[in-house]
């Protein structure tokens, strides 16, 4: 009788999580080649077939392609940290045509693109508040080659983000102000610049972007414009153009980062549409889980490990203690 009513017990646990993974079925979702879009996209895989019984496939690639798949094909259904700027004129009338709709519009807080200053900058001279300000004194930033000039870092030639710091730096007259515009000649040697200034505590004003792991690890500190944002025309007919002959100054165009999903998710993804919407990782966790990816040369499914364990805090309020309890039971 007591091996009857235990075969029953485990039979009956069988059928209810059989249940509940049918319920929640097959799940395409995009894991975004850069190690923010690895770390979401392992770390919603683990939460969703540990705590809700789903099956999830990671679809590896980039914003462009995984845009594709999702608005001609439908696949992957779920794109965890989509960048918006970066497709813009093909989003808005996705989502406005109902083919794709963003259930979180700030999975990731402080991020954004920019210019940066080291924190003993910062703390170094509390006067200096804005861009502006900073642009009035090169001499805090004095160029290697050229100690009479300040030097500001921009982006490597081929970098869309190019076009912007020369229209910048142009808008704000910086030249006849003191300035050199410096090209860091790729990734490596723009990370070098930022590693190197932080090691001699030296000052440093550039582009750089949020989140990344050396944000994260310098505790870099984005530095205001002091000017409102002068229009998309501006931005988009002109900062963003090579040479463009009268840039008007201006902050940098608000960075906006989405969870996606397809139409068909939408109406029937229930409750993990709820679990995508509470999603949200604060900026200094983000930051640094980057760092850490970036230190142990972590993949995504480590990360997500990792990420699970340390900050129990964070995750948890995303879904219920059921939820929660199976989660922290598997790993």
């Amino acid at each position: 009788m007591k091996r009857l009513l235990a075969t029953s017990a485990v039979l009956a646990a069988t059928l209810s999580a059989s249940a509940a993974f049918a319920e929640c079925g097959d799940i395409q979702m995009a894991e975004f080649n850069w190690a923010s879009g690895e770390l979401l996209a392992n770390v919603d895989k683990f939460i969703l077939e540990a705590g809700y019984g789903c099956n999830v496939e990671l679809i590896v690639g980039g914003t462009t392609a995984i845009f594709a798949g999702m608005n001609e094909k439908g696949q992957p259904q779920i794109a965890g940290e989509q960048w918006v700027n970066a497709l813009r004129d093909l989003l808005d009338p996705a989502m406005e045509e109902g083919r794709l709709h963003a259930v979180n519009k700030a999975p990731i807080l402080g991020l954004g693109e920019g210019w940066w200053i080291p924190e003993y900058t910062a703390k170094a001279h509390p006067e200096l508040k804005t861009a502006l300000d900073f642009i009035e004194h090169p001499e805090l930033f004095p160029d290697s080659e050229d100690p009479s000039k300040g030097a500001f870092i921009g982006c490597p030639a081929g970098w869309g983000c190019q076009h912007v710091n020369n229209s910048l730096f142009r808008a704000f007259d910086m030249e006849a102000k003191g300035w050199k515009l410096i090209d860091p000649g790729s990734a490596a040697g723009l990370d070098g610049s930022i590693a190197k200034a932080n090691e001699r505590q030296e000052n440093w004003l550039g582009y750089y972007w949020s989140p990344t792991s050396i944000i994260g690890k310098y505790n870099m500190q984005s530095v205001p414009f002091g000017v409102e944002f002068a229009g998309s025309e501006n931005w988009d007919s002109c900062i963003v153009v090579e040479d463009c002959p009268d840039p008007k100054p201006t902050s940098w165009v608000k960075s906006e980062v989405f969870t996606i999903v397809t139409d068909d998710f939408m109406k029937n993804g229930g409750e993990i549409n709820d679990y995508l919407a509470a999603r949200v990782y604060p900026g200094d966790v983000m930051g640094s889980m980057l760092v850490y990816m970036a230190d142990e040369q972590a993949a995504g499914e480590d990360a997500a490990i990792e990420f699970l364990t340390k900050y129990e805090d964070v995750w948890t309020t995303w879904v219920s203690e059921e939820v929660a309890a199976k989660v922290k039971g598997a790993l």
